[in-house]
């Protein structure tokens, strides 16, 4: 993943930073509590594609 991609990409939702999961190829959002996909090094920025994570994951943010 493009570190400069990173850098400007947002949560489509409230527009909040993303944290970047590279074992899991996901991008999350922790206020949403949703992890994006990244599907051949193309993350997938739509809420529907996105699956809430859980409370040890939102945890595991900090």
């Amino acid at each position: 993943m493009d570190r400069r991609l990173l850098d400007i990409l947002v949560c489509p939702i409230c527009k909040g930073p993303l944290r970047y999961r590279r074992e899991e190829k996901e991008l999350v959002c922790k206020a949403d509590r949703l992890a994006y996909p990244i599907r051949d090094d193309i993350p997938v920025m739509l809420e529907e594609e996105a699956r809430a994570i859980t409370d040890e994951e939102a945890k595991s943010l900090s």
